[in-house]
């Protein structure tokens, strides 16, 4: 089969009109494949960028420590399934504050808690990652706090 491709290819390789169509083809080959490649890039990068149905929320006393809350969003390690919560802290003032994270379902029942000591300088803000016990699976459909 191989080779008759082949013959026929090499048959219709002098005739202009078989040219054009080839060209063609390999150029809408191209753009299919270029056009694919750029839609699977795109989906497997917005399933990395997973985050919360609800909005986070930060308590009332770390805002008045100078505390901010940018994005947030759910990664895995490489022992566990969507672990990880990335909070972008925003320091408006210095501040070394232990800072607890709750994680609650769609329907408010906690399922997850972390606790870390942020430590950060008056205009810093940096990605800081809260990793939790690796059977806490962050589905990002309920919520999280930050107190």
């Amino acid at each position: 089969m191989k080779y008759f491709f082949c013959a026929l290819l090499i048959l219709l390789s002098g005739c202009d009109w078989a040219t054009q169509k080839t060209k063609q083809t390999i150029n809408k080959t191209g753009e299919l494949v270029t056009k694919t490649g750029s839609e699977f890039m795109d989906g497997a990068t917005k399933g990395k960028q997973k985050t919360f149905a609800e909005e986070p929320t930060i308590s009332q006393q770390l805002t008045d420590k100078g505390l901010g809350l940018g994005t947030i969003s759910i990664h895995s390690t490489d022992s566990a399934s969507d672990n990880i919560l990335t909070a972008y802290l925003i320091f408006d003032k210095d501040i070394d504050q232990k800072i607890m994270v709750k994680l609650f379902t769609e329907v408010h029942k906690e399922y997850g808690r972390k606790s870390m000591t942020i430590v950060g300088k008056q205009g810093e803000a940096r990605n800081v990652d809260f990793v939790f016990d690796s059977r806490t699976r962050i589905d990002g459909k309920g919520s999280a706090t930050f107190e």
